[in-house]
């Protein structure tokens, strides 16, 4: 007498589930992921122009407009190394990403064994080389043709940079998800990055603030990438505050990238 046996059906899964195997951060997916970023933004010479070649306009024209007063720039330039990178990672990442959303792309994605870390990882790596680009760049050219004096070490000022890029990435990533089309994500550039450029030090001291805006700005890592900044333009070494510096606004971009991980949702069942 023989018995037949009814194959088991496996779960299905439901639109907002992850299998647990995709759940953790893979290497291998995460650079493939990457590279598929990168050969998109490979044939976007407008989108990789932006975000190389603006922060590098942007000191040139900070320049020559303080033509008659060096000091000023020297003052201010160093500053501004770190925020022009971080607002147009911010700016590019933010819209490039909601493309993906609104094109489908990242539903195909999550319905392929791909994590939501792996995604977030693979954005993130492709736009960090690409922000290493913007960085190199950039410091390159305040430090050796528009002679920006710094104390401290270019290549700390290249690190500080490089970390604030990273931020704006992170953040750009993580707003896209409360945006639904370019011109919403746009819109978050005053909410997120507006009050952070105000309250930074870039404009006066932050202890001379009224006491509730410096408490707020203690907050914000905008502050203390300007802080960074300006440890390398008054010190030779490496300072105890510079190192609290940027480990605090690398903590925040991985926070961010952590967040945004969390708020990544498919669309559909």
């Amino acid at each position: 007498m023989s018995t037949t046996t009814t194959p088991t059906s496996a779960p299905r899964r439901t639109g907002g589930e992850e299998s647990p195997r995709a759940s953790a951060i893979n290497l291998s997916r995460t650079t493939a992921t990457a590279a598929r970023v990168l050969r998109q933004l490979r044939h976007d010479p407008r989108t990789i122009a932006l975000m190389v070649l603006i922060p590098c306009v942007m000191l040139l024209l900070l320049r020559y407009v303080f033509d008659g007063s060096p000091r000023t720039f020297d003052s201010i330039g160093a500053s501004l190394l770190g925020i022009f990178p971080l607002i147009t990672m911010f700016l590019v990442t933010s819209i490039a990403t909601l493309r993906e959303r609104t094109s489908g792309t990242l539903e195909r994605l999550l319905a392929m064994p791909l994590g939501k870390g792996d995604l977030i990882a693979g954005y993130a790596l492709a736009f960090g080389v690409l922000a290493i680009v913007q960085s190199a760049l950039a410091t390159g050219l305040a430090v050796w043709f528009l002679g920006l004096d710094v104390t401290g070490s270019p290549w700390l000022l290249l690190l500080v940079a490089l970390l604030d890029a990273l931020l704006g990435t992170a953040l750009g990533l993580f707003v896209s998800a409360f945006a639904s089309s370019e011109f919403q994500a746009v819109q978050f550039m005053p909410a997120v990055i507006f009050p952070q450029l105000l309250l930074c030090g870039l404009f006066t001291p932050r202890s001379d603030m009224h006491p509730v805006l410096e408490v707020i700005s203690d907050v914000l890592p905008m502050s203390y990438a300007v802080d960074g900044m300006n440890e390398v333009l008054k010190h030779t070494d490496m300072t105890a505050t510079f190192v609290r510096d940027i480990l605090i606004v690398a903590g925040c971009a991985l926070l961010v990238l952590a967040l945004g991980a969390a708020t990544l949702r498919r669309r559909t069942v």
